[in-house]
């Protein structure tokens, strides 16, 4: 079976990855685990390294989700690469599992979760827009034929994306019931929350601009 090595981008989450970290490394499935604090102000590094399996990589300036994930994937060389948020909400070991296993089976090259009856909110979201979900497992190579991940901060999603379309390459929607996220609102308050999700949306639509091949005609 294929070696899994977990990338868990983290920016400012010390109340949640703690959590998240102990079902990661519960699941047998799962043989290395990576968190890379994306410019962490806060105490997340340490909580990180007091799980001793975990290989906690710091960002020491905040460079976006895509260079997260770009330097999860230089310390890694596992052949399939599990990519979660840091601060997940209930998740558990049948999410993971739901999650690796059509890759794992070789019956899709990167499958994408889609929270379910956890939150209205991030449901509601995620349906709108479920390939932008920051829960996926995916093959080694296809993260690598992706140009420019340290670049493309919240535009990594769009980017696999619109790669894996562009290619044919199959892709499994995985549902995650009960699972969901805290929202930016809840960990910065209203207005600093809703001004880091403009910022998010600004990365993603300036991606698909950039990238767009109609956007002239």
């Amino acid at each position: 079976m294929s070696r899994v090595a977990a990338i868990i981008p983290a920016y400012n989450e010390e109340n949640t990855i703690g959590q998240v970290l102990d079902v990661v490394l519960a699941c047998e499935l799962v043989d290395r685990v990576y968190v890379i604090s994306d410019g962490s102000s806060d105490r997340t590094v340490e909580k990180a390294m007091l799980h001793e399996e975990v290989q906690v990589i710091e960002m020491l300036q905040n460079r976006g989700k895509g260079a997260a994930v770009k330097a999860g994937l230089d310390h890694s060389d596992q052949e399939v690469l599990l990519i979660l948020d840091a601060d997940l909400i209930g998740l558990t070991d049948a999410h993971i599992r739901s999650l690796l296993k059509p890759v794992l089976n070789a019956e899709a090259a990167m499958s994408i979760g889609q929270f379910e009856m956890g939150r209205v909110v991030t449901d509601i979201a995620q349906k709108v827009a479920p390939f932008l979900s920051g829960q996926r497992a995916l093959q080694r190579e296809l993260l690598e034929s992706v140009s420019d991940l340290d670049l493309l901060r919240f535009g990594i999603e769009v980017a696999l994306h619109r790669h894996v379309e562009d290619k044919g390459i199959p892709v499994e929607l995985v549902l995650l019931p009960d699972l969901s996220h805290v929202m930016k609102e809840e960990k910065l308050g209203l207005l600093k929350g809703a001004y880091a999700r403009l910022k998010m949306y600004r990365d993603i639509v300036k991606y698909a601009l950039k990238n767009n091949p109609n956007q002239d005609r």
